[in-house]
């Protein structure tokens, strides 16, 4: 069957801000303008931030409920610690795929020696929605390392896919996600096109990070720390003309809309509002658990 490639319906500017101990990010959303992207309810592209040594900061302890956090590190090196006892570090393109479900508190601060030199820390982090028959789920972590994520290369070895969700030019991720979700790193050179094969019924959008690419039916020019999103179709359509100065960088995310009512709340994300204020209840009385710093996690 050919595909039917969807359309460019919105381009999008970031919003900058402050995460955390002092972490500057681009927000993607929610913004003021959009609050979503069912199932998608947060993009942060943090950095690229050059640290002098002892400068580099992150996200002391926090709380989560109801929801998945994943983070993807492309330099620089983070270290993650929770209220489960579970610690590790992140370091260029690693992924921490980790399910809240029915609470967790936990810090992502630089890793010690990163912090000690210095360096630039550059990365993602993705917050996915939980239907309501997961959110009060046991904490979970799907950790994968660098050389463990699947990667695939187009015939004319213009287009490099890393595919941390789903699926592209045929590699298969080794995530397992609660709903159908695609979360692919490519990377186009000059002269690249693909179309990416997308669920019809999928929300779909892409964040350029690097360069500029033509997305869309009709070859709209979406430019660096700019989100674009398509409308209904079975392929997404990704180019780069023959005359770009050097490749273009983009994550491209497709999910299958869980269709639920959203209740949200700084680091909750429920169905109801009966349902955020329990959280906040559970969490102020100590039963997300406390985190005990000291150790080095490896």
């Amino acid at each position: 069957m050919t595909p039917s490639p969807r359309p460019v319906t919105s381009v999008e500017d970031v919003y900058h801000t402050v995460e955390g101990a002092g972490l500057p990010v681009r927000r993607a959303f929610p913004t003021t303008r959009r609050m979503q992207h069912d199932p998608f309810l947060l993009l942060d592209h943090f950095g690229p931030v050059s640290w002098a040594p002892g400068e580099a900061s992150g996200v002391p302890d926090h709380p989560h409920r109801g929801f998945e956090t994943v983070t993807y590190i492309l330099e620089g090196a983070m270290e993650h610690r929770d209220s489960a006892g579970g610690g590790a570090v992140l370091r260029p393109g690693d992924v921490q795929w980790m399910t809240a479900g029915a609470g967790i508190v936990h810090a992502e601060m630089p890793e010690a020696d990163f912090k000690r030199r210095g360096g630039v820390l550059h990365g993602f982090q993705l917050w996915v929605n939980l239907p309501a028959t997961h959110k009060m789920a046991p904490p979970r972590y799907q950790d994968i390392a660098a050389d463990r994520i699947p990667a695939a290369t187009s015939a004319d070895g213009r287009v490099t896919a890393r595919v941390i969700a789903g699926e592209a030019l045929g590699a298969r991720a080794r995530i397992d996600t609660h709903t159908p979700i695609g979360y692919v790193h490519f990377t186009l050179r000059p002269g690249a096109s693909i179309d990416h094969p997308v669920a019809p019924e999928q929300n779909t959008f892409v964040y350029v990070f690097k360069g500029e690419i033509r997305a869309g039916a009709d070859a709209v020019t979406v430019g660096t720390t700019r989100l674009a999103l398509f409308g209904g179709g079975t392929a997404v359509r990704l180019a780069v003309p023959e005359t770009a100065s050097g490749p273009a960088e983009l994550i491209l995310l497709s999910g299958t809309p869980i269709g639920e009512p959203v209740a949200r709340y700084g680091p909750f994300v429920m169905n109801t509002h009966q349902e955020i204020r329990q959280a906040v209840a559970d969490y102020q009385a100590g039963r997300m658990g406390r985190i005990r710093h000291g150790s080095t996690a490896q």
